[in-house]
């Protein structure tokens, strides 16, 4: 039964029955509606900040599964990278030593990731993560390749190793078995035309005129010159590997220029042409263009005994052939 609604009129002295307008009914509907509207959103904001969806859940435990996997991801390229540094440092500085390889810079080694790539990461989701693991990847992958190819060029010297062996100089010129013929050093010594202290850049072998002289090692003749100044009568051989050899004042020369020869081939005759003040052998080693003590490339036919005499002998102050 619906319940009558009375009020007491002042003006009347009487109760009278409570009639609402329609106008009223419906402003008090949308105010109802409004506020149960105003109240939803409301309760929706604070259940979407503290409350998670079933759907955020599980995409929020995924995402977490994806860091715990991205971490140990990132510790085993870092093992693995460890890994290979220690392999680039054994490349750099004990094989390409070895063989006189240039070291391989880690710039190189590293590589740079392409830009196109860098900007088709930045636009996915997660990008930081993906683009974090995708330049790791890309580096070790740059580092890997690039030692694959440094090992392509040992295995390289490695099969050359033998003819590099053959062509550094490792004998003396003239035969010396019992190391008497060392008249003068690498080093300052005292010029024999001018009493001064010079420096001289080989070692002076003496001889009987029409000694033989030998090609120290293998290689092609770059020079064989006639003069009566300076060396003389000389001829330089380009043993490759930024190794040389020049053989001064012969009387005579065998050898022509471009000629390959090998080690232990007679070059010509020990004579005392251009400055010489008897007859001798000057004898230098140049390695990549700087001349270097030639005392150190005799390993071949000297005993350590042997060596450590031809040494003491060599660096005696006395004055040179030329």
């Amino acid at each position: 039964m619906k319940k009558v609604k009375y009020f007491y009129n002042t003006q009347t002295l009487k109760y009278e029955k409570l009639v609402v307008s329609v106008r009223v009914k419906i402003l008090r509907i949308l105010g109802f509606l409004s506020a149960a509207i105003v109240t939803g959103i409301l309760f929706l904001s604070i259940a979407y900040r503290f409350l998670e969806s079933p759907k955020e859940k599980f995409l929020r435990q995924d995402i977490e599964s994806m860091k715990e996997e991205y971490d140990a991801l990132k510790g085993r390229m870092a093992e693995m990278k460890t890994s290979l540094d220690e392999l680039q440092h054994r490349d750099n500085e004990i094989y390409r030593v070895i063989f006189e390889a240039a070291p391989i810079a880690d710039s190189v080694r590293a590589g740079k990731p392409k830009e196109e790539e860098n900007v088709q990461l930045a636009s996915k989701a997660n990008s930081e993560i993906i683009a974090a693991s995708a330049n790791m990847l890309a580096e070790l992958h740059n580092r890997v390749k690039a030692q694959e190819k440094s090992y392509v060029q040992i295995e390289d010297l490695i099969k050359n190793k033998q003819k590099m062996l053959a062509s550094i100089p490792a004998i003396q010129p003239v035969a010396n078995k019992d190391l008497d013929r060392i008249a003068s050093g690498y080093g300052y010594r005292i010029d024999p035309i001018y009493k001064t202290m010079k420096f001289h850049s080989g070692l002076d072998f003496t001889a009987p005129s029409g000694t033989p002289i030998y090609a120290t090692g293998d290689g092609a003749i770059e020079e064989a010159s006639l003069s009566d100044v300076g060396y003389g009568n000389h001829v330089v051989v380009n043993h490759g590997y930024g190794y040389k050899s020049l053989y001064g004042h012969m009387v005579r020369i065998k050898v022509k220029r471009g000629q390959q020869v090998k080690r232990g081939d007679v070059l010509g005759w020990v004579g005392s042409t251009g400055k010489s003040t008897g007859p001798h052998c000057h004898y230098e080693v140049m390695k990549n263009g700087t001349k270097v003590d030639p005392v150190y490339f005799f390993y071949n036919d000297l005993t350590p005994e042997q060596f450590d005499r031809m040494l003491k002998i060599a660096r005696s102050g006395n004055q040179s052939f030329d």
